[in-house]
């Protein structure tokens, strides 16, 4: 089982390649289904990267009913909107389509971000 702590680590590891190591925890903590992945708090220190993993985890939280641990708490929004496509005109789709625990934490993605096959 990855922790979200353990994925943090990877993040810093190799920066180019982080959505490797994010979508690899989303595969496992799907499969597992197991609270204990994310009992621990991880690691700040790239806004941008920890308010991703935060609405990550919320989300899919969301998604398999368990409960969002407190500590998510003290991980900070973004300061400004990222948008993880980075192509300016899928910004408003974006906008739109965005999950809303990652919305809340300024993060834009497309409604399939975290589909996966």
């Amino acid at each position: 089982m990855i922790s979200a702590a353990e994925t943090k680590l990877k993040f810093d590891e190799d920066p180019k390649w982080w959505k490797i190591p994010l979508m690899d925890f989303v595969d496992d903590f799907r499969y597992h289904k197991n609270a204990e992945a994310i009992s621990e708090p991880f690691e700040l220190g790239d806004e941008d990267k920890d308010a991703v993993l935060a609405g990550v985890i919320e989300t899919l939280c969301d998604e398999l009913a368990i409960p969002i641990p407190k500590w998510l708490n003290g991980v900070p929004p973004c300061r400004k909107p990222i948008f993880l496509s980075r192509m300016e005109s899928l910004k408003a789709i974006t906008i739109v389509e965005c999950p809303v625990r990652l919305r809340l934490r300024k993060v834009f993605v497309g409604e399939n971000f975290l589909f996966r096959v």
